[in-house]
């Protein structure tokens, strides 16, 4: 059969002079499972950084615009920071390249991994280089390797189920030999050099918690231990980790010692020489949630695994003292429920020194005349550790009374602001709403034909109609107008959100309308309109309006309109 005449496409390119090879904004993708510690190896960070830099530097259509890295995150999902931080830039046009080592690299999920070489890189516009795979995206439908890389990305995801079985056999059995496979010796012990699965006493933190347990003895709580510690500038388990280069996380880095850590320390059984291992465990390959605080019977012990720091009876006494005070904190519940009020500025309320929450602590006393009971809250971070931040007593009254004359006044503002609104608002603004209600929808026609246009490219391709390079132009002009109408629609629709905001339906206006009314603060008027409140040296507030920004800008507009 003859061959019919070809269409006829209005944006066939006409020819010209051959045109500059396209220069491509790229992004250098690192990932590494376990964190690197700095091991020599090919499969490091700094391994595959090489590797990758060297790859872009010999190619003269790459130029590299920033490395990302994701140093110890998992293959089998995409919830990495510096991957989403890459994707964020490909959003916004700033990188439309990616270079990593091999498939593995990026990702051991067959699935989501196809998703994104398959379909959502190509609908972006994006290249995907994998370097040891010798596979890339530009050149995959025209070689073997498009056909290969599905088959490399299901090896990957079928090795990480695999291994992941492998891996929590192998720990079990070692957890039920007595072998200790966790990642950080516990605080007062250390790894034997002979035995990295042993513990033996570490001479610099065994005597702390010995003191620690001695301290108990003495009718210490625990925040009273902690305060010790910390005047005394002993490391807490965090930072000594930190401090021995054994962690290079900056969160453990100037930790001190909290009650949690106390109480922790006083009940844990590794002290007395046994291992309970088992007691977090992995749900299963590949879960959103993969941990779960495993039951008692699921537990892994080992009874007199190393050497113990504290005997038994030490261990008993520690024990009894905290039943014996947890039994008189519940009889003393509800003796004052009477006196007691509700928190309304939950979450709120802020040291301005540390930047740390302040805790609301109660006050109860006996006295001849009666009871009282207040409220004060506290800096955490004075408490804690003496001369760490300046302390912070602020009674409730005091801030109630403030929080309430500022809330008062707030709300009268805005009440006023929107009866202004609703006298300019229809003459003012209807004119303008109408017109950008026409562009926008003109912007949809542009946008619903440039996409129909570039999805009809691919079979136009594929029946022979245009050749690959006509394919590869229009493919871009039509990117490149559907951008174009989508950044008018988008600046349009802010436009349109804007007049909406400064008129009746203003979530300020709506936030604030059903409290007009109310004479005394609730927790729902609090939450709703404050967002937070900082306290400094001598009980002096700042306090920070949910809408403030939103008040100046409606008044500005209304100041603009009535001019006009």
């Amino acid at each position: 059969m003859a061959r019919t005449k070809r269409k006829v496409n209005p944006l066939r390119p006409q020819p010209t002079a051959a045109p500059q090879a396209k220069e491509f904004q790229t992004a250098a993708y690192i990932r590494l499972s376990i964190e690197d510690s700095g091991k020599p190896g090919s499969d490091t960070i700094e391994g595959q950084r090489n590797l990758i830099l060297a790859y872009i530097e010999r190619q003269s259509d790459l130029r590299l615009v920033e490395v990302y890295c994701d140093n110890g995150h998992t293959g089998t999902n995409f919830n990495r920071p510096d991957f989403e931080r890459m994707m964020e830039d490909v959003r916004r046009g700033k990188i439309d390249c990616i270079v990593v080592k091999d498939l593995s690299r990026f990702g051991r999920n067959y699935h989501e991994t196809s998703n994104y070489l398959l379909r959502i890189f190509p609908f972006l516009g994006v290249r995907f280089v994998a370097v040891n795979d010798n596979f890339d995206t530009e050149t995959a439908v025209e070689t073997e390797y498009g056909l290969v890389m599905p088959l490399k990305n299901i090896i990957n995801d079928t090795y990480s189920r695999d291994i992941s079985r492998k891996i929590s056999s192998a720990i079990e059995t070692k957890e039920r030999r007595g072998e200790f496979i966790g990642v950080y010796a516990p605080y007062g012990y250390s790894k034997s050099e002979g035995d990295r699965h042993k513990l033996v006493p570490n001479p610099e933190t065994a005597p702390i918690i010995r003191e620690i347990f001695a301290l108990r003895l003495q009718g210490l709580g625990y925040t009273g231990i902690a305060r010790l510690l910390n005047g005394r500038g002993v490391p807490s388990p965090g930072a000594y980790l930190y401090q021995c280069g054994l962690s290079k996380q900056e969160k453990y880095r100037d930790t001190i010692w909290a009650a949690w850590n106390i109480k922790e320390i006083l009940r844990d059984e590794v002290y007395l020489g046994h291992l309970f291992q088992g007691k977090r465990t992995n749900v299963a390959y590949k879960q959103v949630r993969k941990e779960r605080n495993a039951p008692a019977d699921e537990w892994r012990v080992f009874r007199n695994a190393h050497e113990p720091l504290i005997d038994e009876e030490t261990f008993a006494a520690a024990q009894r003292i905290s039943a014996e005070n947890r039994r008189v904190y519940e009889e003393s519940l509800g003796k004052a429920d009477d006196l007691k009020t509700p928190s309304l500025f939950r979450g709120l309320v802020f040291c301005g020194d540390c930047s740390k929450a302040l805790v609301r602590r109660h006050v109860y006393n006996r006295r001849q005349d009666g009871r009282i009971y207040y409220y004060n809250y506290l800096c955490v971070t004075s408490v804690k550790k003496a001369g760490a931040c300046t302390p912070k007593n602020l009674k409730e009254t005091k801030l109630v009374e403030v929080v309430e004359a500022t809330i008062h006044c707030h709300l009268e503002a805005v009440a006023e602001l929107e009866r202004r609104s609703l006298q300019v608002w229809d003459e003012k603004t209807v004119a303008r709403r109408m017109s950008i209600e026409r562009q926008m929808a003109e912007e949809e026609r542009r946008l619903s034909r440039n996409m129909t246009l570039l999805e009809g490219l691919y079979a136009q391709l594929v029946d022979g109609v245009i050749e690959r390079d006509e394919y590869l132009s229009m493919k871009e002009h039509y990117q490149a107008e559907y951008l174009k109408a989508k950044g008018r629609y988008d600046a349009l629709n802010r436009e349109a959100q804007d007049l909406l905001r400064c008129g009746p339906a203003n979530p300020m206006f709506e936030a604030c309308r059903p409290f007009y009314q109310v004479e005394s603060l609730t927790e729902d008027l609090i939450q709703a309109l404050i967002t937070k409140i900082t306290v400094y040296d001598g009980s002096r507030l700042d306090i920070q309006l949910v809408y403030q920004d939103e008040f100046l800008r409606v008044a500005s507009f209304l100041e603009g309109v009535s001019g006009a």
